[in-house]
């Protein structure tokens, strides 16, 4: 009879996650790494079902990270379900759970920034400038403090993918970076903590979203002028009752330098829409 599985670990501070991660190296044991912000859904235990598929142990990390909310948006009213959230990694195969406080990732005299170029221009920076610093500070912070092998992100965050395994690089961090496809549900939306904000009518419109990038980059394989597809494809979604369009862009997959035409390397179109106080995004290769 098989024995249960061993109980979810949990650490609160970077010494106490380094001396778990510590044991299962002197044990010749890879480690892989899931952030998270909390609020799971299953495209976050998509990634630790990869995390298992691609090391030994499994860490995942719980913590909303202040530096990248702008003082208007939600951090206050973000979702905040750290028992849940427990539960599920367990059932996923998670190893341990890191989830320190702000106190303990941004401490008395905190200084640090980093600022960013390349694949953080554009696109989200046009609307949340401040959003990339604090994504790079605290994703150095965790891949820093965890070590880990391998780090799994959902490529829903696209901009942000490539941003971090920018900022690896640049950084010689020697933990690599993969990105794990969009789960979405029966409808084709991407699955996000913040589609909790949806009332029923809202989900029905959020749901065309995936369509309209679909048929566009459907245009663009067939030749259609980029800058066209863009703005016809934003009016679209304006029309299907988004009520406020921030991008919709055709870029290079690897770096996300905007593009004029379609050439021969692997593209990517993004796009960003409100439907009331939510804010969605979601991206699909050309």
């Amino acid at each position: 009879m098989d024995s249960a599985a061993p109980p979810l670990l949990r650490a609160a501070s970077p010494a106490d996650l380094r001396r778990v991660v510590a044991g299962w190296r002197a044990a010749g044991e890879t480690v892989a790494f899931v952030p998270t912000m909390g609020a799971l859904h299953a495209g976050h235990l998509r990634l630790v079902e990869q995390g298992r598929r691609e090391a030994r142990r499994v860490v995942a990390s719980v913590f909303v990270n202040p530096t990248q909310f702008a003082a208007h948006e939600d951090l206050d009213t973000y979702p905040r379900t750290l028992e849940r959230d427990a539960g599920l990694l367990a059932g996923a195969g998670c190893d341990l759970l890191y989830a320190p406080t702000a106190r303990v990732m941004y401490p008395q005299g905190f200084a640090t920034r980093i600022a960013m170029d390349g694949p953080a221009l554009g696109l989200e920076t046009d609307h949340r400038p401040h959003f990339f610093g604090g994504v790079a500070i605290v994703v150095a912070k965790l891949l820093n403090q965890v070590q880990a092998d391998v780090a799994l992100f959902g490529e829903k965050d696209y901009q942000q993918l490539r941003v971090i395994a920018r900022l690896a690089a640049d950084l010689d961090i020697p933990t690599r970076i993969v990105g794990v496809p969009t789960e979405r549900d029966g409808h084709g939306l991407a699955l996000s903590s913040r589609n909790a904000y949806l009332s029923e009518a809202e989900l029905d419109i959020a749901r065309r979203l995936n369509g309209r990038l679909a048929a566009a980059a459907a245009r663009i394989r067939d030749g259609d002028p980029i800058d066209i597809v863009e703005h016809e494809t934003a009016a679209s979604l304006l029309s299907d009752g988004f009520a406020r369009v921030d991008y919709v862009a055709v870029r290079d997959a690897d770096t996300l330098e905007p593009l004029a035409t379609a050439r021969d390397r692997a593209m990517r179109i993004l796009a960003a829409a409100w439907l009331g106080r939510t804010r969605l995004i979601d991206n699909m290769a050309v």
